[in-house]
């Protein structure tokens, strides 16, 4: 579905972001990248919607190849959950969530603001999937909390049913339990459409929680795949260059800054005007 292989990302002051991965992400799987703030892990994930060129290797989705001339077919079969939500603050929830049908429509129409009909049901029904009221369609974004702004990212990109939602650090501005739920709640979304998952995270608690599957990285190099029950000690040494003092396989646990303090995580057919 998702395959990376041997991709570096080279700066032109000399600093690598990625050195060389490889990897391949199957139909339907939530793969967590884990790693520390410079590990590489957002590169990672821009470099799989064309976002980040590599200097060395190939990122294929689908089978297509990521490249300049791939790009307009591509990035429809690609959803995007950002960390800082990316939303129009201005604009109302129904609007922000029609957005994620604009890359598969024509630029006239996109232009126009010409959303079909049955676009704008696929709006409502998200909405209400994620766990927002009716009223909350023709409210603004501003006047929503995070939680609530990143379920209408989540909306937003399961607009065009993409084969593949990538989520960097969806989590990361959210506070624990709004975390747990924002996670709960992709991870529903992704398995009752088949859709696979590359999501980048700081917490280890919640990747273990969450992920089918952990790749971590630490100096762009990938020190650790496999299930979350494989994490350790000796895993999180690997990752962040020292275990934590009396960790339980498979929920480590964390202190002080490095990485960051993790605690423990939920989430309608409604009617838009035109």
């Amino acid at each position: 579905m998702l395959k990376f292989e041997s991709v570096a990302m080279r700066y032109a002051d000399g600093t690598q972001a990625l050195g060389g991965v490889s990897l391949q992400v199957p139909a339907g799987q939530f793969c967590v990248v884990l790693g520390s703030s410079g590990a590489g892990k957002s590169t990672l994930l821009r470099m799989a919607n064309g976002l980040v060129k590599p200097t060395q290797g190939t990122v294929q989705v689908e089978g297509v190849r990521i490249a300049a001339d791939s790009l307009s077919r591509i990035r429809p079969r690609i959803g995007m959950i950002h960390q800082q939500f990316n939303l129009v603050l201005r604009s109302t929830v129904a609007q922000n969530v029609l957005a994620g049908a604009l890359p598969g429509m024509p630029t006239w129409r996109a232009l126009l603001g010409l959303f079909s009909d049955v676009a704008r049901r696929k709006a409502c029904e998200l909405v209400e999937s994620v766990g927002l009221q009716e009223q909350h369609l023709l409210r603004r974004v501003s006047e929503l909390s995070g939680g609530q702004q990143q379920r209408v990212g989540i909306a937003r990109a399961f607009m065009l049913d993409p084969p593949l939602v990538l989520a960097d650090e969806p989590v990361a501005s959210l506070d624990p339990r709004t975390s747990h739920d924002v996670l709960a709640l992709l991870r529903t979304q992704a398995r009752e459409r088949g859709t696979t998952v590359l999501c980048s995270l700081h917490q280890i608690e919640l990747a273990c929680e969450f992920a089918d599957r952990i790749v971590a990285l630490r100096h762009g190099e990938v020190v650790f795949d496999g299930a979350p029950g494989a994490f350790d000690p000796t895993v999180f040494d690997a990752i962040y260059g020292r275990a934590p003092a009396a960790a339980a396989p498979g929920r480590p646990e964390v202190h002080g800054t490095e990485p960051e303090a993790v605690l423990p995580l939920h989430t309608g057919v409604l009617e838009l005007a035109p």
